[in-house]
């Protein structure tokens, strides 16, 4: 997907929900999985065949679940995770320095048990050019990509703006598009004639669309090469999985 030589899964999961409640951010609340109810939900997306999954510190136990749930069958699926935030005590906070960008990666490394992390995007917060524009997160990423510590590095944001000043060093964003708000539509083009991957965040509109109709508008567009749905209901990742086979073919060996 774009030049980075990598397969992505037109389907990822977003680990989001195993690791910590919303506290009401999507609309609705839900009762976070036990470790029980994880496991099975974890192995049952990769013999679903999704082999993307997407988490991040912010994200609570979601790190150390995959890890310890799955982390046995890391040769089966593409892992992408996140720097910058972090989560405990009810509350985010941000961190986008030198120290805490490489400190991040090794605990991630840690927790879900790799010896390097597929994919590492910079998560940022609503103010998110002024991050790359004062902050050294950009370049220290590339230095742990030189490591070998990360293969691809990333931008989820928000801005046009923020993401512009992304393409120049990214290999991969991470955007919000669905058919409600095409605002950054020039954005996913612009990161197509770049060669840059492109995966799709809130593709559903946190549940405020149709599934099915959602995941064809996103995964029609020709730049996209996946979009990361967050759930707990392994029936409905399997629908969202017939609806992109709709689109874009059997991509399963």
């Amino acid at each position: 997907m774009g030049d980075t030589g990598l397969t992505l899964c037109p389907i990822g999961f977003g680990a989001f929900k195993i690791g910590r409640d919303a506290g009401g951010k999507f609309g609705h609340r839900y009762d976070v999985p036990d470790d029980a109810a994880a496991d099975r939900l974890l192995n049952s997306v990769l013999d679903l065949g999704v082999t993307y999954v997407d988490t991040a510190p912010a994200y609570g136990l979601s790190e150390d679940r995959i890890g310890r749930f799955i982390g046995h069958r890391r040769d089966e699926y593409v892992v992408s995770t996140k720097v910058g935030e972090t989560f405990a005590g009810g509350e985010s906070t941000h961190d986008f320095s030198a120290a805490a960008v490489r400190g991040s990666v090794e605990s991630s490394l840690r927790n879900l048990k790799r010896d390097v992390l597929d994919i590492v995007f910079v998560h940022a917060h609503r103010d998110d050019a002024r991050i790359l524009a004062e902050t050294d997160v950009a370049e220290t990423l590339a230095g742990l990509r030189e490591r070998g510590l990360v293969r691809h590095i990333g931008f989820s944001g928000y801005s046009a703006e923020g993401f512009r000043l992304a393409l120049s060093w990214s290999d991969a964003i991470m955007i919000e598009y669905h058919a409600d708000d095409c605002s950054l539509q020039p954005v996913i083009a612009e990161a197509g004639e770049r060669g840059v991957m492109v995966v799709v965040k809130k593709g559903l509109a946190c549940g405020k669309l149709d599934a099915e109709r959602a995941v064809r508008f996103v995964l029609s567009h020709e730049s996209v090469s996946s979009l990361v749905v967050g759930t707990l209901n392994v029936d409905h990742l399997a629908a969202n999985l017939r609806a992109a086979e709709a689109v874009r073919g059997c991509w399963r060996s």
